[in-house]
């Protein structure tokens, strides 16, 4: 076994885990699930059997992947965030084939208590911050918070916040590393 398992930790028979992934106490991951290399599992996280996960996320305490959920490359959710998987559940309806796909793109981050309503698109090196409910898709690269979430800004992939306006046309690097971005339209692009 190229990973490391807590021996409370449940990983049923046929789960695929990649090489340097770390499964912390009471974690339980499903036969179905798929999970790329060098991810991180706080303890009690829950993965469902129809999840995908790619290489270098982290997952904290106390997070839930319900099925149809994706998560790309360098994804961090932060600890008791919260996805569901049915839009308008009753506890008398069965709607398991009402299962919405949420998908979470490279290095998007999930802040801590933040609930990600089914369905919803969360764009690259977004930053979803704590105790946000995200209702509707979220462009690459977008600051949202509050309830329901609104985008306030936009953030750099090392993490900091843009000095750009949400519309118009501008550009600004970011303050640690100096890479350019440039904001047209309502979406931020890196420049090479």
């Amino acid at each position: 076994m190229a990973y490391k398992v807590h021996e409370s930790a449940i990983v049923d028979d046929g789960a695929q885990i990649g090489d340097g992934c770390r499964i912390w106490h009471w974690v339980h991951i499903s036969a179905g699930a798929q999970i790329g290399k060098d991810c991180s599992f706080g303890q009690g996280v829950f993965v469902g059997n129809h999840v995908k996960i790619g290489n270098n996320v982290k997952i904290q305490n106390n997070v839930s992947v319900y099925d149809n959920v994706t998560l790309e490359d360098d994804v961090f959710c932060g600890p008791s965030m919260v996805f569901t998987n049915v839009y308008n559940p009753r506890s008398a309806v069965t709607r398991k084939d009402e299962y919405r796909n949420t998908v979470v793109h490279q290095g998007a981050t999930i802040g801590a208590n933040a609930t990600i309503v089914c369905g919803c698109v969360i764009g690259r090196h977004a930053f979803i911050a704590a105790g946000a409910v995200i209702n509707k898709d979220v462009p690459d690269y977008a600051l949202m918070a509050g309830v329901p979430a609104k985008q306030l800004g936009w953030m750099s992939e090392f993490g900091e916040r843009l000095d750009l306006p949400l519309m118009g046309s501008a550009e600004t690097s970011c303050i640690n590393t100096g890479v350019v971005y440039r904001v047209e339209n309502g979406s931020v692009t890196k420049t090479p």
